[in-house]
């Protein structure tokens, strides 16, 4: 009888931890799904951009006009031009802060640094009065950038933060980011144009022999 249970109670103790090792490798398995759905969120996001990319300037600021709108926005103007001390687009939220928002349409192999969100934080923030100036960008920003505007309180929308906008995120979804962690990190590698083939010339016939 005491034989019995010892094998009843090894029976059960193997099945616990046939259970438990099989809990946890679905745990392993839903994560690695959610990092795949992310990535391909991103990739999709990303993919959405192209027209975004082939926009000139103003063109560009228009259509970060219209996604404010799309949010909410009120009294959404485009301001970018001449002498419009670092405001291209000047909105109000749905709770009447202020938004003053910088575009900047560069190649994605590029990025914005310090020096240029600094200038930004204090014309935004001195000339304009924003209540939450953001910088808008079709690449990357720096790492002492984004430190910059995690400190100043800026809200930073890259390439790929701006790819899911695009694709339906709330503007206001972007404000509790950490700066320092969110985006892209690493500028992409400029596209190479493809070299042709080097002309073949056609082989020289032989003269004749006199």
């Amino acid at each position: 009888m005491e034989l019995l249970l010892v094998l009843v109670a090894l029976v059960a103790v193997g099945a616990g931890v046939v259970v438990v090792g099989r809990a946890r490798v679905g745990r392993i398995e839903a994560r690695a799904e959610q990092r795949r759905l992310a990535e391909q969120a991103r990739l999709d996001a990303r993919r959405t951009m192209d027209v975004v990319l082939a926009m000139n300037d103003r063109d560009f600021e228009g259509y970060v006009a219209d996604l404010c709108r799309r949010d909410g926005c009120s009294d959404v103007v485009r301001v970018g031009g001449a002498g419009d001390l670092g405001a291209d687009v000047i909105a109000f939220l749905p709770d009447g802060r202020k938004l003053v928002i910088q575009c900047k349409r560069y190649a994605p192999h590029r990025s914005v640094g310090s020096r240029d969100i600094q200038t930004f934080n204090g014309t935004a923030r001195a000339e304009h009065h924003a209540d939450i100036p953001v910088f808008v960008a079709t690449c990357p920003f720096t790492k002492p950038g984004r430190d910059f505007a995690a400190k100043h309180a800026l809200v930073l929308i890259d390439l790929d933060l701006l790819g899911f906008w695009n694709t339906g995120s709330p503007l206001s979804s972007f404000f509790a980011l950490d700066i320092t962690r969110s985006g892209t990190h690493k500028r992409p590698k400029p596209k190479s144009t493809p070299k042709r083939p080097a002309r073949r010339l056609p082989p020289t016939r032989p003269g004749k022999a006199t």
